[in-house]
């Protein structure tokens, strides 16, 4: 006799969440920044017992159900998981190139420490607007960025947070970015209606971000001196081989991205090329990273795969330099990966028992005014974020939940897909747990609570959207007669 399945209530949805919550508090309190090497993960699959355990004695889903659901939300960050396994080796043969030493050596010649922080918020955002993908951006320019932050004397969670801003702007403005697609293809308009509607909002969050920036830059205490900057460089340019023709590889993958060439091959195609030219420009590194005897083509190809799975680390005589020019190759995102896949178990028994639409149905209840729903649709994106650690499922799941509920309201399409962006893109990076959160803390080595603090764009742009819903400003209606179309 087949048992009829249960409908969650709220105290069924509400348990899973509050276990996961206090078990993550006290695990960041004990293990702090090493959470992520192990015990997060273990919160998460925990956490997702208690879920499974309610929906299996106390709704009544069969188990079968219940890993379809699993399967089906690890299935959907396969994408992210293999950008980051290229991400890792894009990194480590950038660094055995003299790519990112490279850009380091140029920037500090050309950036000051009073305007250090803003120049990084913008080149961060202009490449995020050519590239539509803030990963990409965090990945290439963004280390480099990092390296030469670090350098002049800038603690790393700064420096972090102007460049994540940066690229989360870019990534929302541009044309190419996924989630900026996404978002109005759930709420029912146009890519460029979209794009325009939601520059009311992020055109302010940006210009306030950049003020920030201005006023911490000018009045920053640096630790970096001009003779430690000069040793710096001067300690790169002799190991490295220094040349600008490194930039063709970092153009060539910018340009691939413009040209929509899909990320994953642009890539792997930037490693690749990367791994050329360090056989080209720096024959001494390569000799000295493979550490073996041989001929020059045996020892290219081993230090060049060393690279792209291992750790890679130049040493030099310089301490800070050497804290630099190190990275772990694919193999240093596992941990990352791992997080990924513990965090789309939970998402994934959430989802499929029902647990996450009931705890949705609950807020949506409270909605009586515009500024309200749009409140709402906010917390409801930021919510998301954590449970389900994922920024896709976060556009996604809100996105089909209150479309028919902005249409009844006579609120145009456009109000819902800007919400989205406003709230559930750019906070995903705020969360440890989350794909996005994991994965930039993994690439640029800050864990994501330290930088987190100051990604003020971030953390504007949700409170900019809840601002301009109360006070009914770019407000969106529909004409009486669009209503009855």
């Amino acid at each position: 006799m087949k048992v009829q399945q249960r409908t969650p209530r709220i105290i069924d949805a509400l348990i899973p969440i509050i276990f996961l919550i206090i078990l993550l508090v006290i695990n960041i309190q004990i293990f702090g920044t090493d959470s992520l090497a192990g015990s997060n993960q273990l919160v998460l699959v925990l956490s997702s017992a208690v879920a499974g355990s309610i929906a299996i004695f106390r709704l009544k889903i069969q188990w079968e159900a219940l890993q379809d659901g699993i399967v089906k939300s690890i299935s959907a960050a396969m994408s992210a998981i293999l950008i980051l396994f290229l991400i890792g080796s894009l990194a480590g043969t950038w660094l055995l190139s003299g790519i990112v030493p490279a850009m380091i050596y140029y920037g500090l010649k050309i950036l000051s420490p009073e305007i250090f922080l803003v120049a990084a918020c913008i080149i961060s955002a202009v490449v995020s607007v050519a590239t539509g993908s803030s990963w990409t951006t965090v990945a290439t320019v963004g280390v480099a960025l990092l390296g030469i932050g670090k350098a002049l004397g800038f603690e790393e969670g700064i420096i972090a947070g102007a460049i994540i801003s940066g690229a989360y702007f870019g990534d929302k403005m541009s044309p190419l970015s996924d989630t900026t697609n996404l978002a109005p293809a759930m709420a029912g308009t146009d890519l460029f209606t979209h794009i325009r509607y939601m520059a009311k909002t992020t055109i302010p969050s940006i210009s306030i971000t950049l003020i920030l920036f201005v006023v911490i830059g000018l009045n920053y205490e640096t630790a970096g001196s001009v003779d430690d900057v000069k040793s710096i460089s001067d300690t790169i340019s002799g190991k490295f081989n220094i040349s600008g023709w490194l930039f063709l590889v970092p153009l060539a993958v910018l340009g691939m991205i413009v040209k929509k060439v899909p990320a994953i091959p642009a890539l792997l195609a930037g490693a690749l090329l990367g791994g050329v030219f360090a056989l080209i420009f720096q024959p001494e590194i390569v000799v000295a990273i493979a550490n073996d005897s041989g001929s020059y083509a045996y020892l290219g190809f081993k230090a060049v795969m060393m690279s792209l799975y291992g750790e890679t680390a130049i040493v030099t005589d310089n301490d800070i330099v050497n804290e630099l020019l190190v990275t772990g190759g694919m193999s240093g995102m596992l941990n990352t990966i791992w997080l990924i896949v513990c965090a789309m178990v939970f998402g994934g028994v959430m989802e499929v028992s029902g647990m996450l639409q009931v705890l949705a149905e609950a807020v949506i209840k409270k909605v009586h005014s515009a500024g309200s729903l749009i409140a709402s649709t906010a917390a409801t994106c930021v919510f998301f974020n954590i449970t389900t650690s994922d920024q896709y499922l976060a556009i996604l799941v809100p996105g089909r939940m209150y479309a028919d509920i902005y249409r009844k309201r006579g609120l145009k399409p456009e109000n819902l897909s800007r919400t989205l962006e406003d709230s559930a893109t750019v906070t995903s990076v705020l969360v440890p747990w989350n794909t996005c959160g994991a994965t930039q803390a993994s690439v640029l080595g800050v864990a994501t609570l330290t930088y987190a603090p100051y990604c003020f764009f971030n953390i504007i742009s949700p409170f900019m959207t809840i601002l301009y819903g109360y006070l009914k400003i770019g407000i969106h209606y529909y004409e009486p007669e669009e209503e009855l179309v």
